[in-house]
């Protein structure tokens, strides 16, 4: 088996604070599809962007308006991550600092995907071949350094925007996997480093956690 994607997991001061916020947000349970969106305890302080956040896409723009005033209502606030003015996503982030962004309607890169557009993640070229082999999602773009990968089946998007890379922020978000033992060593060959019987980084030195069934 290749690896399956089971999970993207934020850790938290307050886990289950920020599943009732994104359980307002995303309009679902977040253990739906198209992925479970989970939250694990950790006391690590924030410090800096993540590396990885959620692209929400909109169908108009009351639709923006209402997503953004949804999640304002939800506990989450405006930031300035340097957008520039002539751009018209809206950046926002959680109760504990999670940046994330509404797209404006009509973004052609995000068409079709669903609510959650992207997973969208400083990183190398490199780090892109990287997952598109682990998974095996064949890369729907590949140019100037940036890369992004679609399952077969359509959906969310996992994008990288090529270096420099922002350095971690001490509370990443993470990729949860499920893998075999044959394939945790796969992982090893295409440039995973392993950390435990648990973790593992990636080529960009992003950890994330893998399950062996």
């Amino acid at each position: 088996m290749t690896s399956q994607l089971s999970a993207f997991c934020f850790g938290a001061h307050d886990p289950e604070r920020l599943e009732r916020f994104w359980t307002v947000v995303l309009g679902r349970d977040p253990a739906g599809p198209p992925f479970p969106v989970r939250f694990r305890p950790s006391a690590a302080e924030k410090a800096g962007h993540n590396r990885m956040h959620f692209d929400l896409t909109s169908t108009s723009p009351d639709d923006q308006e209402a997503i953004v005033d949804r999640a304002i209502k939800a506990g989450a606030r405006h930031i300035d991550v340097g957008q520039l003015p002539e751009e018209k996503h809206v950046v926002l982030a959680d109760p504990e600092g999670n940046e994330f962004d509404v797209i404006e309607p009509g973004n052609n890169f995000l068409a079709g995907t669903g609510f959650i557009g992207a997973v969208a993640c400083d990183g190398t070229r490199e780090v892109g071949l990287f997952w598109s082999a682990a998974l095996s999602w064949p890369l729907v773009w590949d140019q100037d350094q940036e890369t992004a990968i679609q399952s077969p089946e359509g959906g969310t998007k996992i994008s990288w925007g090529g270096p420099p890379l922002n350095p971690k922020s001490g509370r990443e978000p993470r990729f949860e996997l499920v893998a075999s033992a044959a394939e945790v060593e796969r992982l090893v060959s295409l440039g995973a480093t392993r950390l435990d019987d648990t973790t593992m980084t990636d080529p960009d030195g992003n950890e994330f956690s893998v399950t062996v069934e």
